[in-house]
């Protein structure tokens, strides 16, 4: 087991990531209760005394790889900058949402199936790290309101429209796709410049 006081080596950072990029095609494929830690090591090209090494169990494999999903799905609203013009601030978190959605479907997808299974694994993180973040970002939002810089709404339930406006294009994209048809292919640029016309219209002050 890798110890978790000691810094790891450059191998040793490799190793994991590469367990973790073979662990998220496999649980995306089987879900989690689907999953094995001997298709994971298959699939990562190394064996499973090897693997178990760096994750003594399935578990916490899946740990790892949502906590580091989680960290990746904030980054964007983290970004949001208190100093910053207001409408550009919110368009630029747009934009970042959509990249994200185009990036790293498979990891948006995985990560809604945790939230759909009732976050086992990520539920204290959500109701701290995550919490105390949006809490403080909507607090951000409120303040340009109060400001006059925004029109007046619910801060938390405009960032939870955004998440559920810009991660649909990943989580739904087989269904986007067969309704876009031929013209799926600028989906994301479309999609991009439509909440941005929703949204900020929404959001500037009359």
């Amino acid at each position: 087991m890798l110890s978790a006081t000691r810094k790891p080596t450059r191998i040793q950072t490799k190793n994991r990531a590469l367990i973790e990029r073979a662990a998220l095609k496999i649980f995306s494929r089987d879900g989690f209760r689907g999953a094995t830690v001997d298709a994971i090591a298959d699939a990562a090209g190394m064996s499973k005394q090897n693997l178990l090494y760096y994750f003594p169990t399935k578990d916490d494999i899946y740990r790892s790889l949502m906590e580091g999903l989680l960290e990746d799905w904030l980054a964007p609203l983290r970004e949001l900058d208190a100093g910053g013009e207001p409408i550009e601030q919110i368009a630029a978190y747009i934009d970042r949402k959509i990249e994200l959605a185009r990036d790293f479907p498979m990891e948006s997808r995985l990560f809604a199936s945790e939230m759909i299974r009732g976050a086992p694994t990520l539920g204290d993180v959500l109701a701290g790290d995550l919490k105390a973040l949006v809490d403080g970002k909507a607090a951000v939002i409120r303040d340009w309101m109060d400001e006059g810089r925004l029109n007046r709404l619910d801060p938390h339930h405009l960032i939870f429209a955004i998440w559920a406006t810009t991660q649909h294009y990943a989580d739904f994209d087989v269904q986007v796709r067969a309704v876009l048809g031929a013209v799926g292919d600028r989906r994301l640029e479309d999609a991009a410049a439509t909440l941005q016309t929703i949204f900020l219209d929404g959001l500037r002050p009359r």
